[in-house]
């Protein structure tokens, strides 16, 4: 590990909106005016966000494919004092998404490494479902391929914890009817489009929700699900979109009554 002089720079990991673009601190604005360069998942996402907000600090991609190959340049930045910013899509970086190789590279050099915290979809979810928030498991997306699924949620069966996940909304109906029969079909809240203005949430049985989602003539959007932990009593399904709740029997869920509206483009993942 090397010694940094007190005029190296810092890399701030910050924390971007998880759909409501107005969900950006003031925090990360002056972060982002601060930052000599701001590495971006998806610079045409991060550009969307900094248009909103009339910024014009220069960007460059760090993404899956290229993240180990900008560390040598990150790391002379930071020798020559430079302040650094790091953001993913949406959400924060280094959870489910890019940004953990870069910022375990700048702390293992001796450089600052900081948060500017902000919006969560794993804390969003959490707060509205009324599932016990300690302890509880953040386990990523689960793995496309079918038997693979099979085999990641039987091992976190026995966790008896609230369990929250990401999933494709093509193919979270069969990935909700995986977690019911390896989990004993517990109680689950399930977040979509959290913050946006279609933002939608289910409550009831993991096969509840799994039904009423196949009932539709597709799903789009970001998904998050709460899983409660083991002996959470169960509930007839509800689907609330702006403050509005509809019960659905647990055997028979019926549609939400709210019209369908199109949601436009795919938004960006995460956390």
């Amino acid at each position: 590990m090397t010694s940094p002089s007190s005029a190296a720079g810092r890399l701030l990991v910050v924390a971007t909106p998880i759909g409501n673009l107005e969900d950006l601190s003031p925090r990360a604005l002056a972060t982002f005016r601060e930052a000599n360069l701001v590495y971006c998942e998806d610079t045409r996402r991060t550009g969307n966000l900094f248009a909103r907000h009339g910024l014009t600090t220069p960007r460059v991609s760090c993404h899956e494919h290229n993240e180990f190959r900008r560390i040598p340049e990150m790391l002379e930045r930071l020798a020559a004092g430079e302040t650094l910013a790091l953001v993913s899509d949406a959400g924060t970086p280094g959870v489910s998404d890019p940004g953990r190789l870069l910022a375990a590279a700048a702390a293992e050099a001796g450089f600052r490494v900081e948060p500017v915290a902000g919006p969560s979809a794993v804390a969003a979810l959490l707060s509205i479902s009324g599932f016990p928030g300690v302890p509880y498991s953040f386990l990523g997306f689960p793995p496309s391929r079918r038997g693979e699924r099979a085999r990641w949620y039987a091992r976190f069966a026995s966790r008896d914890e609230t369990r929250v996940l990401f999933e494709s909304p093509f193919r979270v109906v069969e990935s909700l009817e995986e977690l019911a029969r390896a989990w004993g079909d517990p109680r689950v809240c399930l977040g979509r489009e959290l913050t946006k203005l279609h933002e939608e949430v289910l409550r009831g049985s993991a096969s509840a929700v799994a039904g009423l989602l196949s009932r539709r003539p597709g799903v789009k959007g970001e998904i998050a699900i709460a899983a409660a932990p083991a002996g959470t009593t169960s509930a007839p399904v509800t689907s609330s979109r702006n403050g509005s709740a509809e019960p659905d029997g647990p055997e028979d869920p019926v549609e939400d009554p709210v019209p369908d509206v199109p949601d436009g483009p795919e938004p960006p993942s995460r956390e």
